[in-house]
């Protein structure tokens, strides 16, 4: 990948940083893998075993109450119950229990009390973990049992896993088997305490109602007996059995009446028709039989002798006066039939008028007796309510005792998977551990070495420059100063990024009589230094030249460089009779400041980066009008500022202090850099007091020529 231009950070630059800095890397990798290592050895490891249990609905059909039998779905489950079992298990309750039946009480892994000084004593006394010693004997045991115990449900099932750690694994297989085990019996000893709770409030309730049935069923019978109202079959009272009876007499009174008048009224009608008389009584009648039978006969015989004998013949004569003589016969026994039929008839009238006076009388009877039999019906509904309750309650009391026992009462999980000893430990994991601790290490030192050198500005150089360390001596009598000697560690290929005259400062100007020693620096480099030490006052600076063409852009953009090496800088063009900045821009045809003030553009729109560096640029625009109207309007001065308070250093390019109005400027920046070129000494001294008068904190002096950019196209651009 190609490196990024000046004043970009680059991955080559990094990896040269990394590589470098290696041994700072490494080193600190492998301490904290060797002492992650020591440390996973030294603790205590911890072996893990789990059990398994079911939860479902296990009750036994038929040891279920009478009232449950007809549930269908007795063992639907949802996640809240299921949740609720898991709280369960991590009950105090069963909690104490376990720790009873294992006798945690007895082993220093769960009650061990520290003596003396030791790693957590620190943390203890800060109050950053609980003191054991403060602790009573059940809360350290409940304690260490709940920091080795895990209870969870298995996702979309009804399994609950019951882990449990302990440095002894099989003490481990043992804990977790025996949680599992008296979570079973919790249950069952839950059911046999409610059956048995139910049991004794069912016998108390028994007691009372069997006393109450006793009572209201003595009213009932005290009340009858008051009453004169007695029962007969079937629970009936004897009025009302009597009313029943009489009447189903008077019914078959008056049936047996209808029946008899119809009999003898279709015997009397075939009489008179002349008809021969056929119905059941006839039939049934012997006399009438045998008369029918002898008509028969004679009437044969009749016929017989007709064939040969005439009408008047005494044969004919004597044969046809006795078919004569049984036709009067019959006749006169179906009347007396008739007759029978009829006083039967009357005999069953006056039987239903007898009947019909008793029944009145036993109505009249019953209906003076209503409102006792109300009464008498309202006390055995009350008796019957209490005698039921009292035998629902009784069977009921039945039922819990019978389930009173544990054997009775199954839980409602099983054990599905019990725990096993296991021969590996579960913690600490050594392996991941040291990874972890050595790649954190490493990652940790990286970042480091990455940010100072982010922070040193070093990735985006082309190569660190070393100077001479021979002082620098500054003749202002003579025309062309001595400049230090620069080579580069990187290669001689690259020319150093600036070559710049000495610098002036407020002691240079002033009379000497020897001539002044200072560190081998680029005088541009100076500058910049004074202005880091600076602090907050440091943070504007403006550049100002003495004069045109002395290089007031090319040592305000090299300042600018120089800044941006460890800060975020931003240099302003406010040169506006003779801008310049643009030449150095990423997009020369940008708007710029002056556009800004008028509304024409954003801050967005004018800022633009330095082809060659990190420096963001903001050109001077399209100047339109007095230049130094435009220079003393409030909304420019406030765009200024703002970018001020934006990045760490501002850096103003102000041109010829001849062009400007120096006042704004001073406002904008608490300290200048006057280039004063090839001016002679008492020229230069003057410009400065001008400055300092004008409101700037201090003015560094610049002397010489201009500094010698890296790139040409800059240079010959800018004046």
């Amino acid at each position: 990948m190609a490196a990024i231009s000046d004043g970009e950070a680059n991955l080559g630059s990094l990896a040269r940083a990394l590589w470098r800095n290696k041994r700072s890397i490494i080193g600190p990798s492998l301490i904290a893998a060797a002492a992650a290592f020591i440390a996973v050895n030294l603790m205590t490891p911890k072996f893990k075993s789990e059990a398994r249990v079911l939860f479902e609905g296990r009750e036994n059909i038929f040891l279920r109450p009478e009232a449950d039998k007809t549930m269908i779905d007795r063992g639907a489950i949802d996640q809240e119950a299921l949740a609720s079992q898991v709280q369960l298990v991590l009950s105090r309750e069963l909690a104490r229990e376990v720790i009873k039946k294992l006798d945690l009480a007895e082993l220093p892994e769960f009650n061990s009390v520290p003596d003396g000084f030791s790693v957590m004593t620190i943390p203890r006394m800060l109050g950053l973990v609980r003191d054991p010693g403060a602790m009573s004997q059940e809360e350290r045991l409940l304690g260490a049992y709940f920091e080795r115990l895990n209870v969870y449900a298995v996702d979309k099932s009804r399994v609950i896993v019951i882990e449990f750690q302990s440095a002894d694994p099989d003490f481990a297989a043992r804990a977790a088997n025996t949680v599992a085990e008296r979570y079973l019996v919790m249950q069952q000893v839950t059911k046999q305490d409610q059956a048995r709770s139910a049991g004794q409030w069912l016998s108390g309730e028994i007691e009372k109602l069997r006393g109450k049935v006793s009572e209201t069923e003595a009213r009932v019978e005290e009340f009858r007996g008051k009453s004169n109202i007695f029962m007969g079959a079937n629970n009936t009272s004897l009025a009302g059995q009597q009313l029943s009876e009489l009447n189903s007499q008077v019914s078959a009174a008056r049936a047996q009446k209808a029946d008899a008048e119809t009999r003898a009224r279709l015997i009397r009608d075939q009489l008179r028709s002349g008809q021969s008389l056929e119905s059941a009584d006839v039939t049934a009648s012997e006399l009438l039989r045998r008369l029918s039978e002898q008509r028969v006969t004679l009437r044969a015989q009749l016929a017989e002798q007709s064939s040969t004998l005439l009408p008047q013949h005494p044969r004919i004569k004597e044969l046809r006066a006795q078919i004569g003589d049984l036709d009067q016969q019959i006749r006169s026994e179906g009347e007396r039939l008739v007759r029978s039929l009829e006083n039967d008839a009357k005999v069953a009238g006056a039987r239903v008028e007898t009947l019909n006076a008793s029944l009145d009388q036993l109505k009249r009877h019953a209906t003076s007796t209503s409102d006792q039999d109300v009464q008498l019906r309202a006390l055995e509904r009350e008796a019957k309510s209490q005698r039921d309750l009292f035998e629902s309650y009784l069977a009921k009391f039945r039922e819990a005792s019978a389930r009173d026992s544990i054997a009775a009462a199954p839980a409602d999980a099983r054990i599905i998977s019990r725990a096993v000893v296991s021969n590996l430990p579960h913690s600490p994991k050594k392996v991941p551990i040291v990874l972890i601790a050595a790649l954190g290490t490493f990652c940790l030192s990286s970042a480091f070495v990455i940010t100072g050198a982010l922070l040193d500005g070093e990735p985006s150089r082309s190569a660190p420059v070393e100077y001479d360390t021979a002082p620098v001596i500054v003749d202002r009598r003579a025309a062309e100063p001595r400049a230090p000697d620069v080579r580069s560690r990187a290669t001689d290929k690259e020319p150093p990024p600036l070559v710049e005259a000495p610098v002036a400062s407020r002691e240079a100007v002033a009379p000497a009589a020897a001539p002044a020693k200072r560190p081998a620096l680029a005088p541009v480099d100076e500058a910049a230094a004074v202005l880091r030490r600076a602090g907050e006052g440091g943070r504007r600076v403006a550049v100002i030249g003495s004069a045109r063409d002395v290089g007031t852009t090319r040592t305000a953009i090299a300042l600018a460089r120089v800044l941006a090496r460890r800060s975020r800088v931003v240099l302003v063009d406010l040169a506006f009779n003779s801008p310049n900045i643009d030449v150095f821009s990423n997009d020369p045809s940008a708007p710029g400041i002056a556009d800004l003030a008028r509304g024409a553009a954003s801050f967005s729109d004018v800022i633009t980066r330095d082809k060659h560096s990190r420096v963001h640029l903001v050109a001077a625009g399209h100047i339109e009008g007095d230049a130094t109207e435009l220079l003393e309007s409030y909304v420019l001065l406030s765009a200024v500022d703002a970018l001020g308070q934006s990045y760490e250093y501002l850096v103003i390019d102000a041109g010829s202090q001849s062009d400007i109005a120096i006042g704004p400027i001073a406002q904008l920046a608490a300290r200048a850099v006057l280039v004063a070129g090839e001016a002679a000494e008492q020229p230069s001294a003057d410009l400065r007091d001008q400055l300092l008068a004008s409101g700037f904190a201090d003015v560094t002096v610049l002397t010489g020529p201009p500094p010698q950019l890296d790139h040409a196209a800059g240079s010959s651009a800018a004046a």
